[in-house]
Protein backbone atom coordinates (compact mmCIF):
# COMPACT_ATOMS: atom_id res chain seq x y z
CA UNK A 1 0.00 0.00 0.00
CA UNK A 2 1.27 3.46 -0.90
CA UNK A 3 2.34 5.38 2.17
CA UNK A 4 0.69 8.78 2.62
CA UNK A 5 3.21 11.39 3.82
CA UNK A 6 2.55 12.99 7.20
CA UNK A 7 3.13 16.44 5.72
CA UNK A 8 1.27 17.35 2.51
CA UNK A 9 3.63 17.74 -0.42
CA UNK A 10 3.38 21.08 -2.26
CA UNK A 11 1.94 20.58 -5.74
CA UNK A 12 1.37 22.77 -8.78
CA UNK A 13 -0.39 22.15 -12.09
CA UNK A 14 1.15 23.42 -15.32
CA UNK A 15 -1.65 24.69 -17.54
CA UNK A 16 -4.81 26.41 -16.29
CA UNK A 17 -7.11 25.52 -19.19
CA UNK A 18 -9.89 22.97 -19.01
CA UNK A 19 -7.57 19.97 -18.77
CA UNK A 20 -5.62 21.57 -15.92
CA UNK A 21 -8.80 22.33 -13.99
CA UNK A 22 -9.96 18.74 -14.49
CA UNK A 23 -6.66 17.62 -13.00
CA UNK A 24 -7.44 19.71 -9.94
CA UNK A 25 -10.60 17.60 -9.53
CA UNK A 26 -8.41 14.50 -9.33
CA UNK A 27 -6.06 16.11 -6.81
CA UNK A 28 -8.99 17.15 -4.63
CA UNK A 29 -10.55 13.68 -4.83
CA UNK A 30 -7.26 12.01 -3.83
CA UNK A 31 -6.87 14.43 -0.92
CA UNK A 32 -10.45 13.84 0.22
CA UNK A 33 -9.95 10.07 0.20
CA UNK A 34 -6.71 10.15 2.22
CA UNK A 35 -5.88 11.04 5.79
CA UNK A 36 -3.85 13.10 6.03
CA UNK A 37 -4.18 14.69 2.59
CA UNK A 38 -1.02 13.94 0.58
CA UNK A 39 -0.91 17.18 -1.44
CA UNK A 40 -1.07 20.90 -0.73
CA UNK A 41 -2.14 22.51 -3.99
CA UNK A 42 -0.35 25.82 -4.47
CA UNK A 43 -1.93 26.92 -7.73
CA UNK A 44 -1.54 26.88 -11.51
CA UNK A 45 1.41 27.84 -13.68
CA UNK A 46 0.39 29.21 -17.08
CA UNK A 47 2.10 31.51 -19.55
CA UNK A 48 -1.23 33.06 -20.46
CA UNK A 49 -2.21 31.02 -23.51
CA UNK A 50 -4.85 28.71 -22.07
CA UNK A 51 -5.81 29.89 -18.62
CA UNK A 52 -9.22 31.40 -17.87
CA UNK A 53 -8.70 33.59 -14.77
CA UNK A 54 -12.43 33.63 -14.02
CA UNK A 55 -12.74 29.85 -14.19
CA UNK A 56 -9.65 29.44 -12.02
CA UNK A 57 -10.98 31.92 -9.47
CA UNK A 58 -14.30 30.07 -9.27
CA UNK A 59 -12.30 26.98 -8.28
CA UNK A 60 -10.77 28.92 -5.42
CA UNK A 61 -7.33 28.45 -6.98
CA UNK A 62 -4.51 30.84 -7.81
CA UNK A 63 -2.62 31.62 -11.00
CA UNK A 64 0.92 31.75 -9.63
CA UNK A 65 2.67 32.87 -12.79
CA UNK A 66 4.43 31.40 -15.79
CA UNK A 67 6.20 28.13 -16.33
CA UNK A 68 9.55 29.65 -15.38
CA UNK A 69 8.43 29.51 -11.72
CA UNK A 70 8.55 25.73 -11.87
CA UNK A 71 12.33 25.91 -11.65
CA UNK A 72 12.27 27.80 -8.35
CA UNK A 73 9.21 26.37 -6.58
CA UNK A 74 9.88 23.57 -4.13
CA UNK A 75 6.89 21.60 -5.38
CA UNK A 76 5.93 18.51 -7.31
CA UNK A 77 3.95 19.03 -10.49
CA UNK A 78 1.33 17.73 -12.89
CA UNK A 79 0.98 18.71 -16.54
CA UNK A 80 -2.52 19.95 -17.30
CA UNK A 81 -2.02 20.24 -21.05
CA UNK A 82 -3.93 18.06 -23.50
CA UNK A 83 -1.44 18.29 -26.38
CA UNK A 84 1.19 15.53 -26.23
CA UNK A 85 4.01 17.53 -27.82
CA UNK A 86 3.49 20.32 -25.30
CA UNK A 87 3.48 17.79 -22.44
CA UNK A 88 6.81 16.46 -23.68
CA UNK A 89 8.28 19.95 -23.75
CA UNK A 90 7.08 20.74 -20.22
CA UNK A 91 8.44 17.40 -19.01
CA UNK A 92 11.88 18.13 -20.43
CA UNK A 93 11.91 21.59 -18.87
CA UNK A 94 10.82 20.27 -15.47
CA UNK A 95 13.39 17.46 -15.57
CA UNK A 96 16.21 19.93 -16.25
CA UNK A 97 15.17 21.79 -13.08
CA UNK A 98 14.90 18.66 -10.97
CA UNK A 99 11.16 18.81 -10.44
CA UNK A 100 9.29 15.59 -9.65
CA UNK A 101 6.04 14.64 -11.41
CA UNK A 102 3.16 13.19 -9.43
CA UNK A 103 1.35 10.01 -10.52
CA UNK A 104 -2.34 10.14 -9.61
CA UNK A 105 -5.21 7.66 -9.63
CA UNK A 106 -8.70 8.94 -8.92
CA UNK A 107 -10.34 7.03 -6.02
CA UNK A 108 -13.20 6.04 -8.34
CA UNK A 109 -10.86 4.50 -10.94
CA UNK A 110 -10.18 0.75 -11.01
CA UNK A 111 -6.67 -0.74 -11.21
CA UNK A 112 -5.91 -4.45 -11.34
CA UNK A 113 -2.75 -6.32 -10.38
CA UNK A 114 0.70 -5.66 -11.80
CA UNK A 115 -0.12 -2.24 -13.24
CA UNK A 116 2.91 0.06 -13.54
CA UNK A 117 2.13 3.72 -14.16
CA UNK A 118 4.92 5.97 -15.40
CA UNK A 119 5.82 9.26 -13.71
CA UNK A 120 3.18 11.94 -14.21
CA UNK A 121 0.50 9.52 -15.41
CA UNK A 122 -3.05 10.40 -14.36
CA UNK A 123 -5.98 7.96 -14.26
CA UNK A 124 -9.32 9.74 -14.05
CA UNK A 125 -12.62 8.81 -12.43
CA UNK A 126 -14.43 5.72 -13.78
CA UNK A 127 -11.39 4.65 -15.81
CA UNK A 128 -10.37 0.99 -15.67
CA UNK A 129 -6.96 -0.63 -16.12
CA UNK A 130 -7.01 -4.39 -15.62
CA UNK A 131 -3.75 -6.33 -15.27
CA UNK A 132 -0.13 -6.46 -16.46
CA UNK A 133 -0.30 -2.99 -17.99
CA UNK A 134 2.59 -0.53 -18.38
CA UNK A 135 2.45 3.18 -19.17
CA UNK A 136 5.14 5.68 -20.02
CA UNK A 137 5.58 9.22 -18.72
CA UNK A 138 2.68 11.67 -18.41
CA UNK A 139 0.05 9.37 -19.89
CA UNK A 140 -3.59 10.46 -19.61
CA UNK A 141 -6.27 7.80 -19.05
CA UNK A 142 -9.31 10.01 -19.13
CA UNK A 143 -12.79 9.70 -17.64
CA UNK A 144 -14.36 6.32 -18.31
CA UNK A 145 -11.54 5.01 -20.53
CA UNK A 146 -10.58 1.35 -20.23
CA UNK A 147 -7.35 -0.53 -20.81
CA UNK A 148 -7.37 -4.33 -20.83
CA UNK A 149 -4.64 -6.83 -19.97
CA UNK A 150 -1.05 -6.71 -21.25
CA UNK A 151 -1.24 -3.30 -22.91
CA UNK A 152 1.71 -0.93 -23.32
CA UNK A 153 1.12 2.82 -23.55
CA UNK A 154 4.09 4.97 -24.56
CA UNK A 155 5.11 8.35 -23.20
CA UNK A 156 2.52 11.15 -23.46
CA UNK A 157 -0.25 8.92 -24.82
CA UNK A 158 -3.76 10.33 -24.37
CA UNK A 159 -6.86 8.18 -24.01
CA UNK A 160 -9.83 10.53 -24.34
CA UNK A 161 -13.03 9.93 -22.35
CA UNK A 162 -14.60 6.56 -23.01
CA UNK A 163 -11.78 5.16 -25.16
CA UNK A 164 -11.65 1.34 -25.15
CA UNK A 165 -8.34 -0.50 -25.50
CA UNK A 166 -8.58 -4.29 -25.75
CA UNK A 167 -5.93 -6.71 -24.48
CA UNK A 168 -2.38 -6.87 -25.78
CA UNK A 169 -2.41 -3.50 -27.57
CA UNK A 170 0.76 -1.41 -27.89
CA UNK A 171 0.32 2.35 -28.37
CA UNK A 172 3.32 4.44 -29.40
CA UNK A 173 4.47 7.67 -27.80
CA UNK A 174 2.34 10.81 -28.18
CA UNK A 175 -0.60 8.97 -29.76
CA UNK A 176 -4.10 10.34 -29.25
CA UNK A 177 -7.05 7.93 -28.98
CA UNK A 178 -10.28 9.90 -29.36
CA UNK A 179 -13.41 9.81 -27.23
CA UNK A 180 -15.36 6.54 -27.48
CA UNK A 181 -12.82 5.10 -29.94
CA UNK A 182 -11.99 1.40 -29.70
CA UNK A 183 -8.89 -0.63 -30.54
CA UNK A 184 -9.32 -4.40 -30.92
CA UNK A 185 -6.88 -6.77 -29.25
CA UNK A 186 -3.20 -7.24 -30.08
CA UNK A 187 -2.89 -4.29 -32.44
CA UNK A 188 0.10 -1.95 -32.67
CA UNK A 189 -0.53 1.78 -32.89
CA UNK A 190 2.43 3.85 -34.05
CA UNK A 191 3.87 6.97 -32.49
CA UNK A 192 1.88 10.22 -32.85
CA UNK A 193 -1.13 8.48 -34.36
CA UNK A 194 -4.49 10.22 -34.00
CA UNK A 195 -7.57 7.97 -33.81
CA UNK A 196 -10.79 9.89 -34.43
CA UNK A 197 -13.75 10.03 -32.08
CA UNK A 198 -15.88 6.89 -32.19
CA UNK A 199 -13.55 5.04 -34.56
CA UNK A 200 -12.89 1.31 -34.36
CA UNK A 201 -9.30 0.25 -35.08
CA UNK A 202 -9.08 -3.31 -36.40
CA UNK A 203 -5.58 -3.23 -37.97
CA UNK A 204 -2.12 -2.03 -37.01
CA UNK A 205 -1.64 1.70 -37.67
CA UNK A 206 1.66 3.08 -38.90
CA UNK A 207 3.25 6.03 -37.13
CA UNK A 208 2.10 9.63 -37.72
CA UNK A 209 -1.19 8.61 -39.31
CA UNK A 210 -4.62 10.09 -38.68
CA UNK A 211 -7.39 7.48 -38.87
CA UNK A 212 -11.15 7.56 -38.52
CA UNK A 213 -14.24 5.51 -39.22
CA UNK A 214 -15.57 1.98 -38.64
CA UNK A 215 -13.30 0.30 -39.40
CA UNK A 216 -10.73 3.07 -39.05
CA UNK A 217 -8.91 4.12 -42.22
CA UNK A 218 -6.17 6.72 -42.79
CA UNK A 219 -7.44 10.15 -43.82
CA UNK A 220 -4.44 12.32 -43.13
CA UNK A 221 -0.79 12.46 -42.23
CA UNK A 222 0.93 14.03 -39.26
CA UNK A 223 1.97 17.10 -41.24
CA UNK A 224 -1.62 17.93 -42.16
CA UNK A 225 -3.39 17.43 -38.85
CA UNK A 226 -3.39 20.14 -36.16
CA UNK A 227 -3.80 17.83 -33.15
CA UNK A 228 -1.08 15.46 -34.26
CA UNK A 229 1.37 18.13 -35.34
CA UNK A 230 0.72 21.48 -33.68
CA UNK A 231 3.18 24.25 -34.41
CA UNK A 232 4.60 25.12 -30.99
CA UNK A 233 4.78 28.76 -30.04
CA UNK A 234 8.04 30.47 -29.28
CA UNK A 235 9.00 30.38 -25.60
CA UNK A 236 8.76 33.59 -23.56
CA UNK A 237 11.22 36.31 -24.44
CA UNK A 238 14.63 35.57 -23.03
CA UNK A 239 13.79 31.94 -22.28
CA UNK A 240 14.37 29.99 -25.47
CA UNK A 241 14.42 26.73 -23.51
CA UNK A 242 11.07 27.32 -21.82
CA UNK A 243 8.13 25.37 -23.27
CA UNK A 244 4.68 26.87 -23.05
CA UNK A 245 2.12 24.92 -21.11
CA UNK A 246 -1.12 25.28 -23.04
CA UNK A 247 -2.45 25.23 -26.55
CA UNK A 248 -5.53 27.32 -27.29
CA UNK A 249 -8.90 25.67 -27.00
Amino acid sequence: MRRVPDTPRPLTIVGAGGHGRELLDVVEAVNAASSPAPYAFLGFLDDGHGGDPGAVARRGAALLGGLDLLGSLDADYLIGVEDALARARVDRYASVHGRRPVTLVHPRASLGGDVQLGPGTVVYALASITTNVRTGRHVVVNIGASVAHDCRLGDYVTLAPGARIAGGVTIGAQAWIGAQASIVGRRRIGERVVVGTGSVVTDDIRAVAVVTGVPARPIDTIADHPRAAPRPRDPPAGRRDAPLPEQPG
